[in-house]
C-alpha cells in the first residue's frame, strides 16, 4: 500500500510541474459561462486598461487583408493562386505563433544527433 502512495505522489508531482509554472503574461481567460467570469475581477481590471490602445490601428495593418483582396482577383487553383494562399497561410502560421504560449517545461527540444520529426526507425 506504501509502494502505490509512494507511486501517486511521484506522478502528482511530476504533473506539479507544469501546473506551477509562472505565467509569461496575464492574457484573457477562455469562458465556458458557468460559474463566475475569470476576466472580471479586481486582478484583470489593471490589464484590462493597460491593453486598451489610444489609437486603435487601422485594418491596413493586415497583411493578409491585400493578399485575400489579390486572391480573390486570380483563378482558383493556379500556380499564382497558390502562391498567394500559402503567404496568406504562413503569415496566419506566423501570427499564431506569436500568441501561443507553451510551458518550456512541457516541450523538450530534441538532440543534435537525432532527427527533429520523432519518426521511428
Amino acid at each position: 500500500m506504501v509502494r502505490y502512495g509512494f507511486i501517486l505522489l511521484t506522478f502528482c508531482t511530476t504533473l506539479l510541474g507544469c501546473a506551477v509554472a509562472p505565467a509569461q503574461e496575464r492574457r484573457p481567460i477562455a469562458w465556458d459561462g458557468l460559474g463566475q467570469d475569470p476576466n472580471k475581477g479586481a486582478n484583470r481590471a489593471h490589464v484590462a486598461k493597460r491593453r486598451a490602445p489610444t489609437n486603435p490601428a487601422p485594418a491596413a495593418s493586415d497583411p493578409n487583408q491585400e493578399r485575400e483582396r489579390m486572391l480573390g482577383t486570380l483563378r482558383p487553383y493556379s500556380d499564382a493562386w497558390w502562391a498567394v494562399h500559402d503567404e496568406i497561410e504562413a503569415e496566419n502560421d506566423r501570427q499564431l505563433g506569436t500568441k501561443l504560449v507553451i510551458c518550456p517545461r512541457c516541450v523538450q527540444s530534441p538532440p543534435a544527433d537525432e532527427e527533429a520529426t520523432g519518426s521511428v526507425r
